[in-house]
């Protein structure tokens, strides 16, 4: 396993300089040999449609970025992805290190609260995560990342309306192997990685491992805090993951992987920038959009835990059955300080504990003509929460202790599907596609919602000295609701020639029904929501060093879940109330295109494009008098540019020292919006410039790298918080929730350096 073409990894900067001064060029002979070897494109091979297939034979929309793409351009974090990947968005929420937000075609999900369901599914082996605390996945040990875009109703089931991504590991074969790897950057960065795979019996039963210490001070810093001893780093990291696999294949027909995993998250709390002065306390707006001030402790703590177990059997050369048993859990402990100021003016402490289990069986056909993917689904989540809004400033106002207003529940669930689909060749070109899937779905809800006049918190010792004592709240909700959906695709592919295909298709997907987390009172269940979309693309490569793959898309996204103002259900629609609804209705249409181009045996170019045009085409609502209103206007498409492009170059050298490849990319996203309801905040265009320079030894034991991330040090928004009153004339606003005006940004990396060192043995 030590091909150093496979393992390429980090430069030092002394290496950098020898680029220049030491290196000779292979001999000529060498170079015709490894030229006739790796000449023209790679094959790269997806399980899109939970089958092993060339990309290019996929009639899907799909980007895939490899273990060995990811090492040469430095990605440690699965949010960078969105970079290769049109029309993506992949962020960490707000607030969280490890809270994702993701979007795909401007579909997702902007709020991460428990009962809240994700647009895009997360895939690990197979092996769905349904809440996005703890979704932000550290690269560790991969083969490889794929982002399906568009809904993946058939195969993958509900909340993959927008698409799905599958984190992939590679199986383990050959000797015993061991990599060690160590990241020193700027802001302090240290990440100590260590992997290996053990053969226990040969070519039959494998051990493997992998774990990660990543470490960073923050981008900045709480400047105040109200609290004492508090670690003051603001957007620092502190992470510890582990992995462990046992593979083992006892005949060429069986083979079973147990997965073990767990991730601990320690990095502080993310506290976000104040776009406009407080009118509550003097501090001013701080000079870094890193910087911040609290009122609230500053640590935070996520604990994610998962296995699985998986087995197949080769029934024959055409048919074979899978297995994945899984269960996972996510623990986190958070303090989002929604004001960002020294005071309790909004702040929200937070726990998130969220269990699941899930079986799915498949029979799969794969004969001359026709492909067969089938199977029966089962999955049980237990989604729990709490948090409490102190809004200590205004109670205090009001000469109360304090005011606080406590939400806790659980949005349980539990689904059965059954599903198949299908492609038939009907002739040597031509091939049409079918799939179905059936969900049935009940959710069980609870909610505990009440106000009290002093500041609480979730447990004692919360802040230093704070017993809760007995403080109780009342139950508002208690219900449960089912829903069916049956989910179907179409589509038809047209081999032009060995080199090009054309498809078009039909599918659609859902993002399940659920309950008001945060509600007051009695309420009914919203029903799903509903994506139908379609598709019009093709896939070519010309001669063997030119790949153009390019997709048309519109969707149509219905009965979008908002809170507004509605009437009570089963009144006489005078009495109204403000509850979650199935209100809105939107649409996007758009274009992707990406292009690899091998200019030579060793210089490679590439690039690719979005396009979107979303906007909200219906969203209804009742005004004080129980007439219906259109509000429309007041809503918008979020973390959705309409301009998403990334253009990049790898270059290899060979030399008498070791192999070099060197690399780069611009990444560019126009303006996007961060608020769906009345948008205060919009991101102005912005482009991310990296470059990368590796070195692997002749024997391929040594590897090094060093990659430079937005070298030129822009400073984007990726998240917001906005509690405003009604605008003034002279363009400031009146108080919000809290009784301040609270406008907070969160922005994403800044400038940085890093340098890694591997050895492999």
């Amino acid at each position: 396993m030590k091909h150093y073409n496979k393992k390429l990894s980090y430069l030092a900067l002394a290496i950098a300089s020898a680029l220049t001064s030491n290196i000779a060029l292979a001999a000529e002979e060498n170079d015709a040999e490894k030229a006739k070897a790796h000449s023209g494109l790679e094959r790269i091979e997806v399980t899109a449609r939970k089958t092993s297939e060339s990309l290019q034979n996929v009639p899907v929309a799909v980007t895939s970025i490899g273990a060995e793409q990811l090492e040469q351009n430095g990605i440690s974090v699965m949010t960078e992805v969105q970079q290769f990947s049109p029309n993506t968005t992949l962020q960490s929420s707000r607030g969280t290190n490890s809270t994702l937000t993701a979007f795909i075609r401007g579909v997702g999900q902007d709020d991460p609260l428990w009962g809240y369901e994700p647009g895009v599914g997360i895939y690990v082996d197979d092996v769905y995560i349904a809440r996005p605390q703890g979704a932000v996945l550290d690269i560790l040990d991969v083969e490889r990342i794929e982002v399906l875009r568009g809904p993946q109703g058939s195969l993958y089931g509900k909340n993959t309306i927008g698409g799905a991504i599958k984190y992939v590991t590679k199986k383990m074969a050959g000797d015993m192997e061991f990599d060690l790897e160590a990241t020193f950057g700027n802001y302090a960065r240290q990440d100590y990685k260590v992997a290996g795979k053990v053969p226990v019996i040969e070519d039959k039963l494998y051990f493997g491992f992998a774990l990660a210490s990543l470490s960073r001070d923050g981008y900045g810093e709480f400047l105040q805090s109200d609290l004492p001893g508090q670690d003051l780093e603001n957007y620092n990291k502190d992470v510890f993951a582990g992995r462990a696999t046992i593979e083992f294949t006892p005949t060429d027909d069986w083979f079973f992987r147990f997965n073990y995993d767990n991730t601990v998250d320690d990095s502080n709390a993310k506290g976000g920038y104040r776009l406009l002065p407080s009118v509550v306390t003097d501090a001013p707006v701080p000079d870094s959009v890193y910087d911040s001030y609290t009122s609230m402790p500053t640590w935070n703590s996520v604990e994610s835990e998962g296995m699985s177990l998986t087995a197949e059997y080769f029934i024959n050369d055409f048919w074979s059955v899978k297995s994945v048993t899984a269960s996972r859990s996510n623990y986190s402990k958070t303090n989002i300080d929604f004001d960002n100021t020294p005071e309790r003016i909004f702040d929200v402490p937070a726990i998130y504990d969220d269990e699941q289990f899930s079986q799915e069986f498949q029979l799969n056909y794969d004969g001359e003509n026709l492909t067969l993917v089938s199977g029966l689904y089962y999955f049980d989540g237990e989604s729990c929460g709490h948090f409490d809004a102190i809004l200590e400033h205004l109670g205090q106002s009001l000469t109360l202790p304090g005011l606080t207003r406590e939400v806790t529940g659980c949005n349980d669930s539990e689904s059965y599907a059954a599903y198949a689909q299908g492609s038939y060749n009907v002739t040597e070109q031509l091939s049409f596609t079918l799939g179905a899937r059936y969900t049935q779905e009940e959710k069980t809800a609870v909610v505990n919602n009440g106000v009290v006049y002093e500041t609480v918190y979730p447990e004692s010792g919360w802040v230093p000295g704070y017993e809760r004592g007995d403080v109780e709240f009342p139950e508002v909700l208690n219900d449960k609701a089912d829903w069916s959906r049956f989910s179907p695709r179409a589509g038809v592919e047209y081999q032009y020639s060995d080199d090009m295909m054309f498809f078009a298709s039909y599918s659609q997907g859902f993002k399940s029904g659920t309950f008001n987390p945060r509600a007051s009172g009695p309420e009914p269940a919203v029903d799903p929501e509903i994506v139908d979309s379609y598709e019009v693309g093709v896939k070519s490569e010309w001669n063997n060093n030119l790949r153009i793959n390019a997709t048309v898309f519109y969707l149509d996204h219905q009965d979008r879940q908002f809170v507004t103002v509605l009437p009570v259900e089963g009144g006489d629609g005078s009495e109204l109330s403000q509850r979650l609804g199935n209100i809105g209705q939107s649409t996007a249409s758009g274009m992707e295109l990406e292009v690899n181009y091998a200019a030579t045996d060793n210089l490679n170019f590439f690039g690719t494009l979005g396009l979107i045009d979303s906007s909200f085409e219906e969203v209804n609502s009742y005004d004080s008098d129980g007439t219906p209103i259109d509000i429309t206007d007041t809503f918008t498409i979020t973390n959705t540019p309409e301009t998403t492009a990334n253009i990049g170059f790898t270059y290899n050298i060979e030399s008498n020292i070791g192999s070099f490849v060197i690399n780069g990319n611009y990444y560019y996203r126009s303006e996007y919006d961060l608020n769906v309801t009345s948008n205060l905040l919009t991101q102005d265009g912005y482009g991310l410039l990296n470059v990368g320079v590796n070195w692997y030894s002749n024997d391929g034991d040594w590897t090094a790298a060093l990659h430079m991330k937005n070298i030129t040090d822009e400073e984007y928004l990726v998240g917001n918080y906005s509690f405003l009153g009604e605008q003034n004339p002279d363009g400031s606003y009146q108080p919000g929730l809290g009784g301040d005006t609270t406008l907070i940004g969160y922005y994403g990396d800044p400038a940085t350096v890093s340098l890694t060192i591997g050895y492999q043995f």
